[in-house]
């Protein structure tokens, strides 16, 4: 197999990286008096001496260093990097979507209603009675989910004794630690022999002092909880409110509902599901939904039509848990999700759920791993075997593609946890499936010295972790 390469253009001394622009030609420009005072002045300032060309192309090649959703294939398992269509940037931009937080609401009314059409949208596809857009991130809406949890016992007068939440042992990280920053005991839940909830661990787990289990579903190897009833069951009859992490909810749009399924709350990856932007340090938004005896709690403010009939309002829920976001939520994210959910319609969510779990099913059938669980639906684990997961991922970069997500769960050894997402080609999805295979065939050496074909290459991840290098000053040390 051939390696899918790019050339990148560089400057003649940079041996093989592109320069900082303090590398490059400089000039001095001396500075005219200004009569500040000489603590906030300098005499002279040096800048690169470069063409609008230069400046371009060294912005171009340093973007092409890197690996992005518009490069190709992104499909780390439960992170959901799908491609986002530009139509909802070139929205998001339009001069009328600029407007300062802290305006007013009588001069806000078309975002206003954006929110509450949004609000709506988000709640019929949920199942869930009344949606807040505030939090700004999936782990923040797990955190008001359960400051929601925490709120609603203590009204119940059982917030003492309501200590603890239950989490899978295959959750993401997050949930244990948004539990924990509400000040709850974590009991980690283990999974069956088929990768699911074990009920009877589940059941040996819950009693009086269960505030809530936060569970998702499909679960994080990609299996449907066929127990969800049960499940449910189980959490209520102790008193309990069952939580939905959305993490993994492009595999439903159109198809199932967690409120029909049992859940109390849920939040909402508007940057994973409805193809807003997902990471690289940029706004995300987790927005949550609750049952109706729940809405009386969300954070404020709330987004609802005004007591006349006439236009949108800011409100306070009646018993809410205060403010989790400084606005009300991040509004461009959310107005990105809007444009989508309002292009795609219910037919075309549906459409992209089933085509999610299609591209799934025909990646798992085209590589030579073992995937221990199935049948799995928007995602699968693969084992590495005998070969160890993070060298398997260093040398896919190699072959042209970006790896899935490794080593988790921890219940697949050497785990490839991969999502290819509805919005990869059948070639797109044979490309990657050459990659997996041809990493497949190589011996431990090649494996060990990847990547060779990459700007970068292999790095030394633990001093990178203890020692990270922030700023490029640091490269003086």
């Amino acid at each position: 197999m051939q390696h899918h390469t790019q050339t990148i253009w560089n400057d003649s001394e940079s041996e093989g990286n592109e320069p900082l622009l303090s590398e490059k030609r400089l000039e001095t420009v001396e500075i005219e008096d200004t009569g500040l005072p000489d603590d906030l002045t300098r005499d002279s300032l040096e800048l690169p001496e470069l063409s609008e060309p230069e400046l371009a192309r060294h912005y171009t090649r340093l973007s092409q260093m890197n690996y992005g959703i518009d490069s190709g294939p992104y499909p780390l398992g439960s992170c959901t990097m799908k491609y986002n269509p530009k139509f909802t940037e070139d929205i998001a931009a339009l001069p009328t979507a600029s407007a300062h937080p802290d305006r007013d609401a009588d001069s806000v009314q078309g975002i206003l209603e954006v929110y509450h059409e949004l609000q709506g949208y988000l709640a019929e596809i949920g199942g869930m009675d009344a949606v807040t857009l505030q939090p700004p991130a999936g782990a923040a809406g797990e955190y008001a989910g359960l400051l929601v949890t925490k709120a609603y016992h203590e009204e119940n007068g059982e917030g003492e004794q309501r200590t603890d939440v239950i989490i899978p042992a295959s959750a993401h990280g997050t949930n244990f630690a948004s539990a924990a920053l509400v000040g709850y005991n974590v009991i980690e839940l283990p999974e069956d022999d088929d990768g699911r909830v074990d009920l009877d661990a589940l059941d040996a787990a819950v009693d009086d002092s269960t505030a809530a289990l936060m569970l998702t579903n499909p679960n994080t190897l990609g299996l449907f909880e066929r127990d969800i009833e049960e499940i449910a069951s189980l959490i209520h009859d102790a008193g309990g409110l069952l939580y939905y992490d959305g993490a993994n909810l492009n595999a439903l749009l159109g198809r199932g509902r967690p409120g029909d399924m049992g859940f109390d709350i849920m939040h909402y990856n508007v940057h994973k599901t409805f193809a807003t932007p997902h990471g690289g340090g940029g706004p995300g938004a987790g927005p949550i939904g609750v049952s109706e005896e729940l809405e009386r709690f969300l954070p404020d403010p709330h987004v609802r039509e005004s007591g006349d009939g006439d236009g949108y309002e800011l409100a306070t829920p009646e018993k809410t848990v205060g403010k989790v976001h400084g606005a009300k939520g991040n509004w461009l994210v959310l107005l990105k999700a809007h444009a989508y959910i309002s292009r795609l319609g219910y037919e075309g969510l549906q459409d992209a759920s089933a085509k999610a779990v299609l591209n799934a099913n025909y990646l798992a059938s085209q590589i030579d791993l073992e995937i221990p669980f199935e049948p799995f639906h928007h995602e699968f684990v693969a084992s590495g075997g005998e070969q160890d997961a993070a060298d398997f991922a260093k040398r896919m970069l190699d072959y042209g593609v970006h790896p899935p997500t490794t080593k988790w769960p921890g219940i697949v050894s050497e785990a490839l946890m991969t999502e290819p997402t509805e919005a990869e080609s059948k070639t797109t999805l044979d490309q990657l499936a050459e990659a997996f295979n041809a990493v497949t065939g190589e011996d431990d050496d090649a494996l060990e010295q990847a990547p060779d074909q990459t700007s970068v290459k292999r790095i030394d991840q633990t001093i990178a972790a203890r020692d990270p290098i922030l700023s490029w000053h640091g490269l003086d040390d």
